[in-house]
């Protein structure tokens, strides 16, 4: 007998549920430019990264998941920056996975969604690499603003919610090594 994940009812429910009507342009090209700002902190912090993108200025990288389009430009400093609407993508990257719930599900369990790669295949492979190697000290940014014992907690308390929820999801948890800090 099959067990059906605990998922199954809420992504029906997702299914169900109307499609809310589109944001106007200004807050779509707003919230791009808040997610760049983001992607250049993090990549701030790996000047391996940086660059590594330096190398692909110019290049116009666009990624899409269902309505959802992102389209990106690498800059001469190895940052990212949003690039013009008639832009012709050098790389385009489609998530293809429709559910976000299955999206969530991979992602917590350690793994990418599935994407379909389309144009330059250097470009491809550098942006894989980023993928594989740059990663968001989340701990660390907290620490600056709250100090280290707060930031702590909070992010222990985190991973500690996320263990609840793969266990709950059915999926195991990620071990640790013995003696190796969470």
């Amino acid at each position: 007998m099959a067990t059906q994940s605990p998922f199954s009812m809420l992504e029906g429910f997702v299914k169900a549920f109307p499609t809310p009507p589109a944001p106007p342009a200004w807050m779509v090209e707003e919230s791009h430019r808040r997610v760049v700002l983001l992607l250049n902190h993090v990549l701030q912090q790996e000047p391996q990264a940086m660059e590594r993108l330096a190398r692909q200025k110019g290049r116009v990288i666009l990624c899409q998941w269902r309505d959802f389009t992102f389209k990106v430009q690498a800059t001469p400093a190895g940052l990212l920056d949003l690039a013009g609407p008639t832009a012709v993508p050098d790389l385009t990257l489609v998530i293809t996975d429709e559910s976000p719930i299955t999206i969530a599900q991979a992602v917590m369990q350690g793994e990418k969604p599935k994407v379909r790669i389309e144009g330059d295949v250097q470009l491809a492979a550098e942006i894989n690499w980023l993928a594989d190697h740059v990663r968001w000290d989340v701990e660390e940014d907290l620490s600056r603003i709250l100090g280290d014992a707060p930031a702590h907690l909070m992010m222990q308390t985190g991973r500690t919610f996320a263990q609840a929820l793969q266990q709950f999801a059915g999926q195991r948890p990620r071990t640790q090594a013995p003696g190796t800090a969470a």
